[in-house]
C-alpha cells in the first residue's frame, strides 16, 4: 500500500504508515466476528441517509426516461449548470459570480472528484523538485487518501483534535511544506466530528493556498445538515474576500441534502480556469453523470422544503441525543452539523473496547473512531471515539441510544 508522510504539526518526524488493508466497515466486521450480539442488533454504523427522497424524483425522471439511451455531455447540461448555480447564489450570497459556463461541474457524486481532484491540481501545477503534498485532516473520509495515492503524493494528515475544534491547526503547517502541497483536502462540516470551520478560518486557508499556490478541494457534502445556523462555505469567504475563485474548488452532492445516495449526482463549483481544464481531463477518464440524474438535480437545488424537513428529522434525533446521553457524557453530545455522534468514550476504555461490549451486551453496533484515522505526531486522534450514526427513523435511535445509555451509565 502507498505510504503516508504523517503531518500533526510542521514540526512532526515524518515517517512512513501504510493505509489499512480493509476499509473500516471491513475492519468492524472482523472485530466483531465471532461475537454474539447481546440483543436483537441496532446498526448504526453506516452514513446512510434512511429518510424518504423528495417526492418529486420519480415524476422527474419518468419525463426524461428517454434520455437514458444518450451519452450525456461531460460538463454537463447549461440547465444543470445554471441551477446549481443559482443554488450557490442563494446559499452563499454570492452576487451572481459563479461562472455559469466553466465554473460549475457535474461529477458522479462528490466522490469521484475527490479521487481525481489531486491528480489535475499536480498537472495543472506542475511543480517541480519536491515530492507533491495532498494534506488532509485526520480523521478523514478514506477517499482523501486515495486521491493522494492516484497522484503519487505524499498525504500528510494534520490531526484535527478537541482543542482545535475538531479542525487541521492551520498556525503549525511548515512553509516548505505548503510549497510542495498541490492540494488540500479540507472539510467542513466534518465527517466524523460534525464540526464547521468559520469564515475566518476558510479565508485563512485561502490565503495560504494562494500564498504557496495550490488548491483547495472543500467537501461540503453536509453543508445542509445542521443544527441551527448554515455553515460558512469557501466560495462565500472567497466571495468576500474579493479576487474572484482563484484555487477554490467545493464540491458537493444531492447525497446528504436530498437523501439521493445512490442517484451518484454531485457537483464541483468555484476556479473557472481549474474546472475548464479539468473538463478535458474527465473527457478522457471520468464517467458521465447521466442527463435524467441532472433533470433529478435541478429540481432538488431549486427546492428547499425537502431539505428543511429532512434537517428537522435529523434535529429530532439530536434532541434524543442530548436527552438520553448527556446525563451520563457530562454534558450535550450533539454537533454543530452532520448526522453522527463523536463520542468520547476513553472513560469506559476506548472506542475498540466500547463497540466490542456494545455489540456483546446490547446488539447495538457502532464504529471505532480509530478506524477513521490513522496514526498521527501523537498516536491515533481516533482511538478515545465511536461514531454513531443517526440516520435511522426516531424511534429505533432512540431504542439504540438508550442501550448505549444504559452501558454507559452502568460501566463508569
Amino acid at each position: 500500500m502507498h505510504a503516508l508522510t504523517k503531518g500533526h504539526v510542521s514540526a512532526a518526524p515524518t515517517g512512513g504508515s501504510s493505509l489499512p488493508s480493509a476499509n473500516p466497515f471491513q475492519r468492524l466486521a472482523a472485530l466483531l466476528e465471532g461475537i454474539d450480539p447481546g440483543s436483537d442488533s441496532i446498526v448504526m454504523t453506516i452514513g446512510e441517509p434512511r429518510h424518504a427522497i423528495p417526492a418529486f424524483v420519480g415524476e422527474v425522471l419518468a419525463e426524461n426516461l428517454a434520455d437514458f439511451r444518450r451519452y450525456p455531455p461531460i460538463e454537463g447540461t447549461p440547465e444543470f449548470r445554471a441551477g446549481v448555480a443559482d443554488w450557490l447564489d442563494r446559499r452563499y450570497r454570492l452576487g451572481g459570480t459563479i461562472d455559469r459556463k466553466s465554473g460549475v461541474l457535474p461529477l458522479n457524486g462528490s466522490r469521484e472528484g475527490l479521487s481525481f481532484s489531486a491528480i489535475a491540481a499536480r498537472d495543472q501545477l506542475g511543480k517541480t523538485g519536491a515530492k507533491p503534498a495532498v494534506l488532509f485532516p485526520n480523521p478523514f473520509y478514506q477517499t482523501y487518501a486515495a486521491a493522494a495515492h492516484i497522484a503519487g503524493a505524499d498525504a500528510i494528515l494534520l490531526d484535527a483534535k478537541p482543542e482545535n475544534g475538531f479542525l487541521p491547526d492551520l498556525d503549525s503547517l511548515d512553509p516548505d511544506l505548503l510549497d510542495r502541497t498541490v492540494a488540500f483536502i479540507y472539510a467542513s462540516p466534518t465527517n466524523p466530528e460534525g464540526a464547521v470551520a468559520s469564515l475566518e478560518t476558510w479565508q485563512k486557508l485561502i490565503g495560504l493556498a494562494r500564498r504557496h499556490d495550490f488548491f483547495i478541494f472543500a467537501d461540503e457534502c453536509y453543508s445542509e445538515i445542521y443544527r441551527d445556523t448554515p455553515p460558512p462555505g469557501v466560495l462565500e469567504a472567497a466571495h468576500a474576500m474579493g479576487g474572484g475563485y482563484e484555487k477554490v474548488i467545493t464540491l458537493n452532492s444531492l447525497s446528504k441534502r436530498s437523501n439521493l445516495a445512490g442517484l451518484r449526482c454531485g457537483f464541483a463549483a468555484g476556479d473557472p480556469e481549474f474546472l475548464a481544464k479539468w473538463v478535458k481531463f474527465r473527457g478522457l477518464a471520468a464517467p458521465q453523470v447521466p442527463l435524467p440524474a441532472q433533470a433529478v438535480a435541478v429540481r432538488a437545488f431549486g427546492d428547499e422544503a425537502h431539505v428543511i424537513e429532512n434537517r428537522r428529522l435529523y434535529n429530532e434525533k439530536f434532541a434524543i441525543a442530548d436527552e438520553l446521553l448527556a446525563p451520563v457524557m457530562g454534558g450535550p453530545v450533539s454537533t454543530p452539523a452532520g448526522f453522527f455522534l463523536w463520542l468520547d468514550v476513553s472513560r469506559w476504555g476506548g472506542g475498540l473496547k466500547v463497540t466490542r461490549d456494545l455489540w456483546e451486551k446490547t446488539g447495538v453496533k457502532v464504529l471505532p473512531g480509530s478506524y477513521l484515522a490513522l496514526e498521527g505526531g501523537e498516536g491515533n486522534p481516533g482511538d478515545a471515539f465511536v461514531r454513531v450514526a443517526l440516520v435511522e427513523e426516531a424511534g429505533v435511535v432512540r431504542k439504540g441510544l438508550t442501550r448505549i445509555a444504559d452501558y454507559l451509565g452502568v460501566t463508569r
